[in-house]
């Protein structure tokens, strides 16, 4: 057993320098100890990030209001009786001196601004901050939280790169928490918007997570661990909907879901650095540790000869954002990738975000209808898992772009009548932009050099933003026809679909730590295979 364990390891030592780190982990079982211990960190992390994003959803949600007639609010002659709800925004002025309330006491020509409003859910948000005939700022608690997120992006992007993966996550988390709890308590509503702005901006801790989990697992893994990240989301929008339901009132809610986010203060003593992080900022010494300790875990036998040989070629500590960028701007393959892959972002957020938007408008319990749209993404992340081993990154990803585009382009042209089929069409579509979200994600992160992969991966994350923006912009569409929304998704998902077939696949590659072998991809020469 000895000894067929010392020719493996003399085999993967006479491979080229960085496959010797790709086989190595290679030897660590995803359902192994180690990965066992490594893989509940993460999880935790995604299904928080599942609570976070969309949360506003539930905390800020729409709430039915009308004018507030005192005169009448006691009486047997209410508001409604009197016909004194059509617009909640106006109120019709009392006629006479006495003020009593009846049909003959309102001048329904008589219109003047409503000053006070009743709320349907008295303890709402909307009630809360007196947001009568204020939609807008509702709203923009959305659109601030993705403008935020974007902006983040390129923030802890770089941050990533330059300071490591686990001190990130330890940052994001703890500061999500913090402000999450914060809105829970203030009692201003601009004081609640800046909140989520700084959330947004500070406090994601997806991307370093699921950067770190990418780098920490050998690439014939790396096709199960991203749709794992995958399903933990969609259980944490399942669960964020069951909280809702159980704890309506918004203020409690947020402390439930935010009040667990503490334990990202632990992190900092039980999760690992990524081990190529370490290596490309040239500290040998701590990723020999991680690995030997994972060896251990593992009951993996590895010589320190092998482990001696493990080298990744070290960043410039000096290098900033402009710099970076710069490195993949005069690579014209890169360049090229990057443009590509900032429209396949775009798309993949547009549908997202407006495919989940739009669901608010079929008919149902919103708790549930919330819940079955997350609950897309967990057999799609199953689906992927077998997608990505069998059909590597390109051809899925074209596919389900065509797929979602057709699904709702289709169902855009289904008239009025028809709820099942249109139902069904619209959460196939949901379906298929699932795995395309999921593989566009991985795809990213195989994509760029290790020293630049968090940045260039936040930059096309960031820029992808953009249709998050736009995507609560649709439903103003629904005024001139109803299909307009499905239509726009569809025509979109089938030019990116055309994009991707520019892009090489990545499935067969060690993940890239140089600019030269990142334009290698797709090159079976670079040392992926034997």
């Amino acid at each position: 057993m000895t000894e067929a364990k010392e020719v493996f390891l003399e085999k993967i030592s006479l491979k080229e320098e960085d496959v010797v780190l790709e086989k190595i982990l290679s030897r660590f079982r995803l359902l192994g100890p180690y990965y066992l211990r490594l893989m509940p960190l993460l999880i935790f992390a995604c299904m928080s990030n599942a609570l976070y994003c969309m949360n506003y959803v539930f905390a800020a949600g729409i709430v039915d209001y009308r004018c507030k007639y005192p005169e009448c609010e006691h009486t047997s002659w209410s508001p409604s009786a009197l016909n004194l709800t059509r617009d909640t925004c106006q109120k019709y002025q009392l006629v006479g001196i006495n003020g009593t309330c009846s049909l003959q006491g309102y001048n329904m020509s008589s219109i003047g601004r409503c000053g006070e409003f009743v709320y349907e859910e008295p303890n709402s948000f909307v009630a809360d901050f007196h947001l009568g005939c204020q939609d807008w700022k509702r709203a923009m608690v959305g659109t601030v939280h993705s403008i935020g997120y974007m902006f983040g992006l390129l923030l802890l992007g770089p941050i990533s790169d330059k300071v490591g993966r686990k001190k990130l996550i330890v940052f994001t988390g703890v500061t999500g928490a913090l402000m999450g709890l914060a809105r829970s308590v203030t009692a201003s509503y601009w004081t609640y918007v800046a909140f989520e702005l700084i959330e947004a901006m500070l406090g994601d801790a997806y991307s370093p997570n699921y950067m770190l989990g990418v780098e920490m697992v050998a690439k014939e893994n790396r096709a199960i661990f991203a749709p794992i990240m995958i399903g933990s989301m969609s259980v944490g929008g399942i669960l964020m909907a069951l909280i809702a339901w159980l704890i309506p009132y918004w203020r409690h809610f947020l402390r439930v879901i935010y009040a667990p986010a503490l334990v990202f203060i632990f992190y900092a003593f039980f999760l690992d650095e990524s081990v190529r992080w370490l290596l490309i900022k040239g500290r040998k010494k701590e990723a020999k540790n991680i690995l030997r300790k994972a060896a251990k875990i593992s009951n993996v036998y590895i010589e320190e000869s092998t482990l001696d040989k493990i080298y990744c070629r070290r960043a410039d500590d000096n290098d900033n954002l402009a710099t970076l960028l710069k490195t993949t701007v005069t690579s014209r393959t890169l360049l090229l990738r990057f443009l590509a892959c900032a429209c396949a972002w775009i798309t993949a957020t547009f549908n997202k975000y407006g495919l989940l938007i739009n669901s608010v408008s079929l008919e149902g319990n919103k708790y549930v209808n919330y819940a079955l749209t997350s609950f897309a993404d967990l057999p799609a992340s199953v689906l992927l898992m077998f997608i990505l081993i069998k059909f590597k990154r390109k051809v899925p990803l074209i596919f389900s772009f065509l797929m979602t585009g057709s699904f709702c382009v289709v169902q855009s042209f289904i008239p009025k009548g028809y709820p099942i089929i249109s139902t069904s069409l619209f959460f196939g579509g949901k379906f298929m932009s699932a795995i395309a979200s999921g593989t566009i994600y991985l795809y990213t992160t195989e994509l760029f050099p290790t020293y630049t992969r968090n940045t260039m991966h936040a930059l096309c994350s960031s820029i992808g933003r953009i249709g998050s923006i736009l995507a609560p912009q649709t439903t103003l569409l629904l005024h001139y026809w109803s299909g307009f929304p499905s239509l726009i998704i569809g025509g979109l998902s089938l030019t990116t679909a055309l994009v991707v077939m520019m892009m090489p696949d990545t499935a067969e590659d060690v993940l890239p730590d140089t600019v030269q072998q990142a334009e290698a991809l797709g090159n079976r020469r670079n040392g992926a295979k034997e």
